[in-house]
């Protein structure tokens, strides 16, 4: 056996299995593919794959277990490749980040104006998504890291780590009357029509809680996927903003203020998190330190080293 018979079986099933697609990715021919497949399983003395005729349609049972051992020794396979090139070139490569809009936007742009000094040979990539694209890309290694506040924490196979805590804050312009008010309650805020978060971002679940914990109905007449938005229908008048206190600028909001409702909503948790069992190169872990400097070296291979899918401080 060898691996580009494991590649072949792989690259079967995320192709649906339809092996002329897979021959296609992989940069071979179709009727190569499925002799190897079959040496495979003639070696294995099993069928990796269930047949209608010459078509394959889907795993065995046995091949689903075959299929989760090459998926273990090709990914131990790429952590070769990367530990080389990270010897090799210690300060140079790609490093690609999922998030969202708004760690992309309020989050990240001090930590990566200090990262590319450091490393100014590091090409970084942000791919933006919603949590659950970014935990996805995670998975399947189109990227890195991933930071988000929702979705990387829970999702098996990924290691979540506490980046920061932030709350929410309540945006209005200038001459609003919840100004005048010393501490905001939920039924001040159902006073007036609401603009705030799309229901899988940015602490959304933690608001919508909030208000079903009174059994109160929120006007909720706008949901936005980042904080830019938010702020601009806010300045239109068409209502008040419930967003990331990170988001809110008090030189580039100038007509806008924020108001804290931290003791609404709670606290919330922006994750980094990385995939389980990677091979991190050295300067992930400095990107990692500088995103939450309590997030040392030592502290991530710990907690890599562990079975838990998520770390708390």
């Amino acid at each position: 056996m060898n691996l580009h018979q494991f590649r072949f079986v792989r690259e079967a099933v995320r192709q649906n299995f339809n092996l002329t697609t897979a021959a296609k990715v992989l940069f071979t021919s179709q009727p190569g593919v499925s002799k190897a497949i079959i040496e495979l399983e003639d070696e294995l003395g099993v069928e990796i794959f269930r047949r209608h005729g010459k078509r394959i349609r889907s795993l065995t049972e046995p091949g689903k277990r075959i299929l989760a051992s090459i998926e273990h020794i090709l990914d131990e396979v790429e952590t070769l490749k990367r530990v080389g090139q990270d010897f090799a070139s210690q300060d140079q490569g790609n490093l690609v980040i999922a998030t969202t809009h708004t760690q992309a936007r309020y989050a990240l742009p001090k930590v990566l104006s200090e990262f590319t000094k450091r490393f100014p040979k590091v090409r970084v990539s942000l791919q933006q998504g919603n949590p659950s694209q970014i935990a996805e890309m995670l998975i399947h290694d189109r990227a890195d890291i991933a930071i988000a506040t929702e979705g990387i924490a829970n999702t098996p196979g990924i290691l979540a780590l506490p980046g920061f805590q932030w709350q929410h804050v309540l945006i209005v312009p200038l001459s609003h009357p919840l100004l005048n008010v010393a501490v905001i309650t939920l039924d001040d805020l159902c006073k007036y029509p609401l603009i705030t978060y799309d229901k899988a971002f940015s602490g959304r679940a933690k608001i919508d809680a909030a208000f079903a914990s009174r059994n109160l109905q929120p006007d909720i007449i706008l949901e936005a996927i980042d904080a830019d938005v938010i702020k601009t229908y806010v300045e239109t008048g068409m209502g008040i903003g419930i967003m990331a206190g990170v988001a809110y600028d008090p030189e580039r909001d100038r007509n806008l203020k924020a108001l804290a409702v931290g003791h609404l909503f709670g606290n919330n948790v922006t994750h980094i998190g990385v995939k389980q069992g990677a091979y991190l190169r050295s300067f992930i872990y400095t990107f990692i330190e500088l995103f939450s400097p309590t997030l040392t070296k030592k502290i991530v291979e710990q907690s890599m080293s562990s079975t838990a899918e998520n770390y708390q401080i």
